[in-house]
């Protein structure tokens, strides 16, 4: 079975928003950039996803310019999509599954940026979809949401999908876990 890296939203138009002081880990970079690295060594399949609400006039149309990678991230490589939504999963205005069919993709990692949203609402459909996820808590970020803290949602994230839709790991334990 074939595994593929899901890279959800890591992008400048985060850190172009005032609520980007408040994120729980502005360094989602690093975590994300040490999945990268193991995924092209083990020669998984990379998908780069950035989230676009063209015509909106902020921080996520693509005419303001933030539409795009974390400017410290690993940036992709040729022959690694970088996919555009306008919905909050990578599936529903994309050409993910199809490109997940055709690469023969049993195995998602999923990560990125809000949680609780993107990341989360991706791992429900790929879960539903028959994909075996794997969510990596420590490469996703969020902010607080009203009253609840960003570790508290986090918190919720986890205990919702763990076991229902996907296997919650660190980036430590798949980069221990054999090919």
């Amino acid at each position: 079975m074939r595994r593929a890296l899901i890279v959800i939203d890591v992008q400048e138009s985060f850190r172009a928003r005032p609520s980007w002081e408040q994120i729980a880990n502005p360094e989602i970079a690093e975590p994300v950039n040490r999945l990268v690295r193991s995924a092209r060594d083990n020669g998984d399949l990379l998908i780069w996803v950035l989230h676009t609400e063209p015509g909106s006039g902020g921080v996520f149309d693509p005419r303001s310019g933030h539409v795009r990678l974390l400017e410290e991230l690993e940036q992709p490589l040729p022959g690694e999509p970088v996919l555009h939504k306008t919905s909050h999963n990578a599936f529903t205005t994309t050409d993910l599954q199809q490109r997940l069919t055709a690469a023969r993709v049993g195995e998602l990692w999923v990560c990125g940026i809000r949680t609780e949203q993107c990341v989360e609402t991706t791992a429900r459909i790929g879960s539903d979809l028959g994909y075996e996820v794997v969510f990596v808590a420590d490469a996703t970020t969020t902010n607080p949401i009203g009253d609840l803290s960003a570790e508290a949602i986090t918190e919720r994230t986890l205990a919702v999908l763990r076991g229902r839709f996907a296997r919650i790991a660190t980036v430590d334990e798949l980069a221990a876990s054999p090919v």
